[in-house]
């Protein structure tokens, strides 16, 4: 059985230790990598890209629209496709959007990934946990990563686990210094195989200085 490794991370807008954050993505060596909170505005596609390269990884490409998610991916796994689409919010909110690729292993039935960076505000977070699960129905095996920015309890997460399964650790993840919250999580389709998780030695100083979230990944065994 081949596997894929996908990582989730939010990493607050480039605004912290960009270096310490590669160095983390280097230790975890993800094959898919779900991002959020990345720079959107000035400079923002030679920022990502830069960012891509620095991790050892490669990226499709503009992202406008996405509410400041992308996909990275290493070349050990094939683009099928890849988009960036926008979701509506009210007015003066921050933008929301979401990542969506299809990707997988040569051989292989691809995954549709989504990475999502779902909102502040309950009713807008299930609003848009359901129009991401309906773009991606229909489309073989399911993987939706992200922040949530709510816990097991929440609308959006109860929606996303009807249909699909929670695949990664249920470790806190957020705030990075001292994680009580289990805020980022890896969802996935009753269909795509998961390994016995491997943990990664990460620094806890890269860890720190990153982000105010830490990362999560999971093995997704591809038939």
């Amino acid at each position: 059985m081949s596997t894929v490794r996908l990582a989730s991370y939010n990493l607050k807008d480039f605004t912290l230790d960009r270096d310490a954050a590669a160095r983390v993505v280097r230790a975890i060596d993800p094959d898919v990598l779900c991002l959020q909170e990345v720079p959107r505005r000035l400079f923002s596609t030679w920022r990502v890209s830069a960012f891509a390269a620095e991790c050892g990884l490669y990226w499709s490409g503009r992202h406008r629209g996405s509410g400041g998610t992308t996909i990275l991916t290493s070349l050990r796994v094939q683009v099928v496709e890849a988009g960036h689409h926008r979701l509506r919010v009210a007015a003066l909110q921050r933008t929301r959007g979401y990542a969506v690729m299809r990707v997988g292993l040569a051989g292989h039935q691809p995954l549709a990934v989504a990475s999502v960076h779902l909102s502040l505000d309950a009713d807008e977070r299930e609003r848009h946990a359901a129009q991401v699960l309906a773009a991606l129905a229909g489309g073989g095996p399911v993987v939706v990563a992200g922040d949530l920015n709510e816990g097991e309890t929440g609308k959006a997460w109860q929606l996303l686990a009807g249909g699909l399964r929670l695949v990664s650790p249920t470790t806190p993840t957020y705030p990075a210094t001292a994680p009580r919250r289990l805020l980022d999580v890896i969802f996935a389709s009753p269909e795509v195989g998961v390994a016995p998780h491997e943990d990664v030695v990460l620094s806890t100083e890269d860890v720190v200085a990153a982000s105010d979230h830490r990362p999560t990944w999971v093995d997704l065994e591809v038939s």
